[in-house]
């Protein structure tokens, strides 16, 4: 039902002038999704407080509800054609009615962390891009056809929504921003372990993956209490995204996995300085695939100890700082950061060596990614002890990866099993930190028991980094001159 849904919608969008991508098409059938998911949750709502017999006052003004707006009925439950608006007429309320409306609720709420607030910040994000009224009416026609008030439905629909995101991502400009691949989230979960009572942050949300996969593994992690499952709604998932694409499609994750008002805030993570977080802003657990490659201002550049324009790089450094004492992370950074000579780096990972407990560390294949060429690597670690020695686990596949063959869960079922143990392995082995240069701190991938042939880096991947550094020499440089 909602597979064939959003084929068809895609397939209106993509004849609209004002959709021109996969990012468009996700966007516009988000918002829209959202107000029809909104209809089934008031009457949920509505039902149980009629069973507790106590009053409800609604979300949504009468004139401005699914029913009202977007597909009326006839007593017969057929739509209303008389009343259902269409062509410019739907346009004109949607852009100067409805979304004026809907963006007075972020202003009007009583706190962050409602869902009358989380419509106001949605709708202040977005705007229609649906040109064609005629072509709206088509998509509210099929979407008020799905359902959203069974666990199942509601499963059906966080897991086809998933895969939009990841065709989005697929699709090229941005958007592979947005998408980890699913396999590698629940393995760097299931390492990590996250507890009912933890608060768990991901300062570099995107579609929330990290956020969604965790309410996932700590829903069926024990038999949950009403009491668990308040705080899995309020006091468990918080992040923070940048851009207002990601923001938005990172918060109707959250929504459609079941967290009504998620704590996703739509900031500069970086813009924050590491100075100013105190132990009240500190989480238990951090999971995050920040972006790389990236850079960021000078002046951001100042809010940090180590400096340097990667932004992987900044992150790394805001992590550490906004776990507590004793918290666990499961990073996933560029390969380049264990080796890299630049003084960055090698600052880097002696702050993260002498503050955390570098446990372990996860070598991914090329390909991980899709439409990415660099490599990466998963960091595990614990703040508040320095690091003794570093388990390795490279993994080593005998496929390609790629769009039609991508990671999954069996191709790290080893890694799970050996990291309980740290166990050495043809894939595995353990570094002690006194052995490391103390010059450097180089943490490369060298598997001391193998003599496999000398593997040539992959040009593309030469090239990235080429441009990569090119653009950070063209950086500092600017930054130089202004100073001079």
């Amino acid at each position: 039902m909602f597979e064939q849904a959003f084929k068809n919608i895609d397939d209106i969008l993509h004849k609209d002038a004002g959709c021109g991508s996969e990012l468009d098409y996700v966007e516009q059938t988000s918002w829209i999704i959202f107000l029809k998911y909104l209809e089934d949750l008031e009457r949920d709502k509505q039902t149980a407080a009629q069973l507790a017999g106590k009053a409800y006052q609604p979300i949504i003004e009468e004139q401005y509800k699914w029913h009202s707006w977007a597909v009326p009925k006839t007593a017969d439950g057929k739509i209303d054609h008389h009343q259902a608006l269409s062509g410019d007429d739907l346009k004109d309320f949607v852009d100067h009615k409805l979304f004026p409306y809907l963006k007075k609720f972020k202003a009007d709420a009583i706190a962050p962390d409602t869902i009358e607030y989380k419509i106001g910040e949605i709708f202040s994000e977005l705007k229609n891009r649906i040109h064609s009224g005629y072509n709206l009416r088509e998509i509210l026609n099929i979407i008020d056809g799905l359902r959203f008030r069974s666990k199942e439905d509601k499963h059906e629909m966080s897991h086809l929504y998933e895969d939009k995101i990841k065709n989005m991502g697929n699709a090229g400009r941005n958007g592979g921003e947005y998408y980890t691949p699913r396999a590698l989230i629940k393995t760097i979960i299931k390492v990590v372990a996250p507890e009912i009572g933890n608060k768990i942050y991901d300062g570099a949300v995107g579609s929330a993956g990290f956020l969604a996969e965790s309410f996932e593994y700590l829903k069926t992690s024990c038999e949950l209490t009403t009491k668990d499952v308040e705080i899995l709604q309020k006091h468990t998932f918080y992040g923070k995204e940048k851009k207002g694409l990601a923001y938005i499609i990172g918060t109707m994750n959250m929504i459609l996995h079941g967290i009504e008002a998620p704590n996703i805030v739509h900031a500069n993570t970086l813009a924050e300085n590491l100075a100013d977080i105190q132990e009240k802003d500190r989480y238990d657990i951090v999971l995050a695939n920040p972006p790389f490659g990236g850079k960021e201002r000078i002046e951001v550049q100042q809010n940090f100890p180590i400096k340097t324009g990667e932004t992987a790089f900044l992150f790394l450094q805001h992590f550490i700082k906004i776990m507590k004492a004793g918290g666990k992370a499961g990073i996933v950074i560029k390969n380049t950061f264990l080796s890299n000579t630049d003084n960055a780096s090698v600052s880097l990972r002696k702050l993260l060596l002498e503050n955390c407990n570098l446990h372990t560390v996860l070598d991914m294949p090329a390909g991980t990614f899709t439409g990415a060429g660099v490599k990466t690597v998963v960091l595990f670690f614990e703040k508040g002890a320095p690091t003794k020695q570093v388990w390795f686990y490279q993994l080593n596949l005998d496929r390609n990866l790629g769009k039609t063959n991508p990671l999954n869960e069996t191709d790290l079922a080893e890694f799970v099993k050996l990291q309980k143990t740290k166990a050495d392995s043809g894939n595995s082995w353990s570094v002690d930190v006194a052995d490391i240069d103390q010059a450097t701190f180089d943490l490369s991938v060298k598997h001391p028991n193998r003599n496999d042939e000398v593997q040539h880096r992959n040009p593309q991947d030469i090239m990235a980094e080429i441009a990569m550094l090119d653009a950070e020499s063209a950086s500092i440089i600017k930054n130089i001159q202004a100073l001079l």
